[in-house]
């Protein structure tokens, strides 16, 4: 797998296109931390990290997250759109007064700065910019 950010993002944009109530990923601090911000933001519902059972096959050993997807009462996708914006290819880049502004306010921009994984608006606050890594709304 090149790019396992865009892959995280791409799993959890097609679960949400056929109602699935929840997605397994393999394991990262980065993968991670993304989520837990989803959540802090309202757009999943439940991030939980999955130890396997020890096996014989060393290869089987490996941690897993489970992800539960939030929708609307009307039964709409809590995120209406997930895309990648830096990529391996393209590294995007922001200082602190060009932050980006997602639809008006209303969706989120996960930042990666040297204070960690902040959303745009937190990133204003601060005084600080860095890799655009996706937007959500």
């Amino acid at each position: 797998m090149i790019d396992p950010i865009s892959d995280m993002l791409t799993r959890i944009r097609n679960a949400a296109a056929v109602h699935k109530t929840e997605v397994i990923l393999p394991m990262s601090k980065l993968k991670y931390n993304i989520a837990k911000i989803l959540e802090r933001e309202g757009y999943l519902g439940e991030v939980e990290i999955i130890n396997p059972p020890l096996a014989k096959n060393k290869t089987a050993n490996f941690a897993s997250l489970r992800l539960v997807l939030k929708y609307q009462a009307n039964g709409r996708p809590a995120i209406t759109a997930i895309q990648r914006v830096s990529r391996p290819g393209r590294r995007v880049y922001v200082g602190k007064d060009k932050l980006p502004v997602v639809v008006n306010n209303f969706g989120i921009a996960i930042i990666s700065t040297s204070s960690g994984l902040l959303t745009n608006k937190e990133a204003r606050e601060k005084g600080l910019g860095g890799e655009v890594l996706c937007s959500i709304y």
